[in-house]
């Protein structure tokens, strides 16, 4: 059963205020409002970010899976506010399409996954093939965990998965009634 739609007045105290750069610092307050976050009904989750860590979103985003799936007596709900941005569309992927929401002008933007970083071949020769593998492995993997991230994001809507492909690598922008229309969010209030 698809859950009802919420009005503009279900997010008038968000259980859970994040802005800012995702970071340790963000995840260790997103723990400490989690768990004074109420035991039944509606737990909003307001986000404004430029971005930050990928992981440290997928983190969360987790932890919004796994209290979902534990505690069904609660709709986790995800609100975007003026710039849900990089790890912040990470972190909106974890949320059920149905429980996604954005404000009048808000950008989402998607974007992959960057790297930077040297190798330095110096040594045996074996130890240099041996370096050079690990990088690619880092890279392969983290391009996996990146697609599984646009998988969760466009699940249920009308994105194809090469659309996101194809835009990813530009930076791609994304307002509010356009996510909506393409089936991103639910709503946009």
């Amino acid at each position: 059963m698809r859950p009802a739609l919420l009005t503009p007045e279900a997010f008038s105290g968000p259980a859970i205020l994040l802005a800012g750069t995702v970071d340790y610092g963000m995840y260790a307050f997103f723990r400490e409002r989690l768990a004074a976050a109420p035991a039944e009904g509606l737990v909003v989750v307001e986000i404004s970010t430029l971005g930050g860590d990928p992981e440290v979103a997928r983190m969360m985003g987790e932890d919004i899976r796994f209290h979902s799936d534990l505690d069904t007596r609660r709709r986790f709900v995800f609100l975007g506010k003026a710039a849900v941005y990089s790890a912040g569309a990470t972190f909106m992927s974890f949320f059920a399409r149905e429980n996604r929401y954005l404000t009048r002008g808000t950008r989402l933007m998607i974007h992959e996954r960057k790297l930077q970083a040297q190798v330095t071949l110096d040594g045996p020769l074996k130890t240099c093939i041996a370096n050079l593998k690990a990088k690619l492995n880092e890279v392969e993997h983290s391009i996996a965990i990146e697609n599984e991230g646009f998988e969760n994001l466009v699940r249920g809507s009308r994105v194809p998965m090469d659309e996101v492909l194809k835009r990813a690598p530009e930076n791609w922008y994304i307002e509010a009634q356009e996510a909506k229309s393409l089936g991103l969010i639910e709503d946009v209030i």
